[in-house]
């Protein structure tokens, strides 16, 4: 397949706007997507599991998108991946497999692993065969990440895990965890001291529990480290520099397409079957909203394609973006006469069950929006 030049090698580009062949592209997703067999579900990048959809994205160059060649990936733009991830969203197809690997792992492994990590994890990333979990939050910590208290004991050939991970999405189903922990004192700085590892799943040491939903639905895990052995050469970059590292993972999982699209299939089915006036103009103003919303998405993915860290315009997306995602919920509900039902053969009915059982999550994961604020209100300078 041919590639596309490494990513920030692609000409400038006027902010919000996307490459020449964006339309070509997204053309030849929606026709992949018009041959595949799946019911939309919201969430979908979160609850929607299915690891033969994932290798079928990878078999047309859709995963590791960004990733060097050298390694497996495609060399394309963050741009490109973008018009990509936004038609899976918005057609509520099961990504929630890849998704972690794709979106941030995969690309924290490139910009920090050594060669020996890039070499057994990217590629196989990018062939959809290689899934990854977040080993960040934890019991008792909330959103205050440097908090944590998981430890990593340097031992002969390596080091030794112990704590316990909260919300590790889809790690039953991982072949890794990425894990944050805490391998030096903080001295005074609760941001040193802190190390990222690769963790390959299931392990000797490492316990998978399930955190059910409201419904009951498993995509969500404890992972519990008791003494589990990573070796040296599974060590993300420099020991103590997690804390710059997991940052600029961040700028990945919080500003994507993602955060605004969770609940689009709600959207296209209100604005398909609104029949009233007032339900018209609240279809319409939702996607007003979203079309914004979405520009503001595509300005962080043209800084990641120019190199940039957007930190501060990331955590303005995915605070704005997951609150618009709850507000849906609730304009649906105030013009469509259904009740919500996971079982229903009425897709409306169906997709607004699915969103009010996961919407408690929107403005939580990926960092709470008061979190967020916090760091934009850093950023420019509000004291």
């Amino acid at each position: 397949m041919a590639t596309s030049p490494e990513p920030g090698a692609l000409p400038e580009l006027e902010p919000g706007t996307l490459p020449p062949d964006a339309g070509a592209l997204r053309g030849r997703v929606r026709e992949f997507l018009a041959g595949q067999d799946f019911t939309p579900r919201c969430d979908s990048w979160l609850t929607g599991a299915d690891p033969a959809f994932s290798r079928r994205l990878a078999e047309r160059g859709w995963l590791g998108m960004t990733l060097p060649p050298r390694y497996g990936g495609h060399g394309r733009s963050p741009l490109e991946r973008f018009v990509v991830i936004e038609e899976l969203l918005a057609a509520g197809a099961p990504v929630a497999a890849h998704w972690i690997a794709d979106r941030q792992t995969g690309p924290s492994i490139a910009a920090h692993g050594s060669e020996a990590l890039k070499r057994r994890f990217l590629p196989a990333i990018t062939r959809g065969e290689c899934f990854f979990a977040i080993g960040m939050s934890e019991p008792d910590a909330g959103s205050d990440l440097a908090s944590v208290r998981t430890r990593a004991e340097r031992v002969a050939g390596g080091w030794r895990l112990h704590g316990t991970k909260l919300w590790s999405s889809g790690a039953h189903l991982a072949h890794a965890i990425l894990v944050l922990a805490r391998s030096a004192p903080a001295d005074g700085d609760r941001h040193a001291g802190l190390s990222q590892f690769v963790v390959p799943l299931p392990g000797e040491g490492v316990r998978i529990r399930p955190i059910r939903g409201l419904a009951g639905e498993h995509h969500f895990n404890e992972v519990a480290f008791d003494g589990a052995f990573v070796p040296e050469d599974l060590l993300l970059g420099e020991p103590g520099d997690g804390w710059r590292q997991v940052t600029a993972e961040l700028a990945y999982e919080r500003s994507g397409p993602e955060r605004l699209l969770s609940t689009f299939p709600l959207v296209r089915l209100l604005a398909e079957r609104a029949t009233t006036p007032a339900g018209r103009r609240a279809a319409g103003g939702l996607l007003t909203r979203l079309w914004a919303l979405r520009q503001a998405s595509l300005g962080v993915a043209g800084a990641l394609a120019r190199g940039r860290a957007p930190d501060l315009p990331a955590a303005l997306v995915k605070d704005m973006g997951t609150r618009f995602e709850r507000e849906v919920i609730e304009v649906v509900r105030a013009h469509c006469p259904v009740e919500p039902d996971p079982a229903s053969p009425d897709p409306l009915a169906r997709a607004l069950a699915e969103a009010v059982v996961q919407s408690p999550g929107f403005t939580l994961r990926g960092g709470t929006n008061e979190i967020l604020r916090g760091i934009v209100a850093r950023g420019l300078g509000v004291r």
